[in-house]
């Protein structure tokens, strides 16, 4: 495995007063009221998904689950919003990149 494999690709954009966050790489998403709270549910999601698919009760499933890629207009967004965060950083305030690095060994966070 290639180390690029093992960061998950994730953003975040503000929407109607509030943020959603995104991880295209396992077609997950969350909503909050700030960046902050989006990031930190997005990687409670993420652990939570990953513990699940790889030790937890889903691990039959491992192989569907962690291949699961985000229909096509989230994946083109992620690569915009990266694109524009390095052309101008100071868009924070409306979009961010994410990415998450996968741990090598699920956490279950209770």
């Amino acid at each position: 495995m290639k180390p690029i494999n093992l960061v998950l690709r994730c953003y975040g954009e503000q929407k109607a007063g509030g943020w959603q966050a995104f991880c295209i790489d396992l077609n997950l998403a969350v909503q909050g009221k700030s960046a902050e709270e989006v990031k930190r549910k997005l990687i409670e999601q993420i652990e939570s998904y990953l513990y699940d698919a790889l030790v937890g009760e889903d691990r039959e499933y491992a192989s569907q689950l962690l291949s699961r890629k985000a229909p096509l207009h989230f994946r083109v967004k992620y690569h915009f919003y990266k694109l524009l965060c390095k052309i101008d950083g100071a868009k924070e305030n409306i979009c961010q990149i994410l990415d998450f690095p996968m741990p090598l060994k699920p956490v279950h966070s209770t």
